[in-house]
């Protein structure tokens, strides 16, 4: 039963001080420590970090780094649900020559086959602010990409979850070209309430496609806020999820708050009260 089975995890980073000021980044020199502060806060997951600084020394990369992440959750019961590789926020498949290109798709599948090994199912790629798709030539490109890459993700169990900022249908018809078992979609609440977009708009037009939910709450046109203070509509999300029997994860992506461990208590109570209202 949705809300009974979602899991509710935490992208990596958020129960760490933040980097240089940065709202997200893989929290170096303490990713061990965020297992247990996770399990300490009650969430079942990590959204694991793959980013263009640092790349080749995240432990994703290596097969040292890979067994010590496998015991971590097996010693703590949290487990690594995705991989949100900000590497393409870094380096977009957008905007680059053709040997730029096939640099970037053979780090892809590089971070995909390392996910295989590590046995992460989704990763998670995104296309929004500077990687966003700006034209309906950019977005045949992808198309155009993603297709002769897409059958090599599936054979190392991988799925892209795609993250967007295109309107409901666009995206939509987007994942309806690639019309693949591994091309599926990331749903950010924030985002699209940033965006002005319609909860029942873009769950009538891809909801069927999501495998991972990143909770977050923006106001209209501007950034990250406290959840329940932006624009995000909670009780739409939560609810057309639940009626697309949406058994994913829910994953907190939201404002960071100071004390960490006490401020992500709070978000997942926030996202725990929801599940249980569409349980009940």
């Amino acid at each position: 039963m949705p809300g009974a089975t979602n899991k509710i995890g935490i992208m990596q980073g958020r129960l760490s001080p933040p980097r240089s000021g940065r709202i997200q980044s893989f929290p170096l020199g303490t990713w061990q420590e965020e297992f247990l502060a996770a399990r300490d806060c009650g969430f079942e997951l990590i959204d694991w970090i793959v980013e263009g600084d640092g790349f080749t020394d995240n432990p994703l990369m290596s097969d040292e780094g890979i067994r010590e992440m496998t015991d971590l959750a097996e010693k703590t019961g949290v487990r690594i649900g995705a991989v949100c590789a900000d590497y393409f926020m870094d380096y977009p498949l957008l905007r680059c020559g053709r040997e730029e290109v096939k640099e970037r798709v053979a780090v892809l599948l590089k971070i995909a086959g390392r996910m295989s090994q590590a046995g992460i199912p989704y990763m998670e790629v995104p296309f929004v602010d500077h990687s966003a798709i700006r034209t309906p030539t950019e977005l045949e490109g992808l198309v155009e990409i993603f297709r002769g890459i897409l059958d090599a993700i599936a054979g190392f169990d991988v799925i892209l979850a795609f993250e967007t900022s295109l309107p409901p249908q666009p995206f939509a018809d987007f994942l309806t070209a690639l019309n693949h078992q591994a091309a599926k979609a990331n749903y950010d609440m924030g985002n699209s309430a940033s965006l002005g977009y319609k909860p029942h708009e873009e769950l009538n037009a891809y909801g069927r496609h999501i495998v991972t939910v990143h909770v977050k709450d923006r106001i209209l046109g501007g950034g990250t806020v406290p959840l329940g203070s932006g624009h995000t509509d909670f009780g739409a999300c939560f609810s057309l999820l639940n009626e697309l029997n949406y058994e994913g994860p829910f994953i907190l992506q939201a404002a960071r708050g100071g004390d960490e461990i006490f401020w992500n208590k709070k978000n997942r109570a926030f996202v725990a009260h929801y599940l249980k209202r569409n349980s009940d």
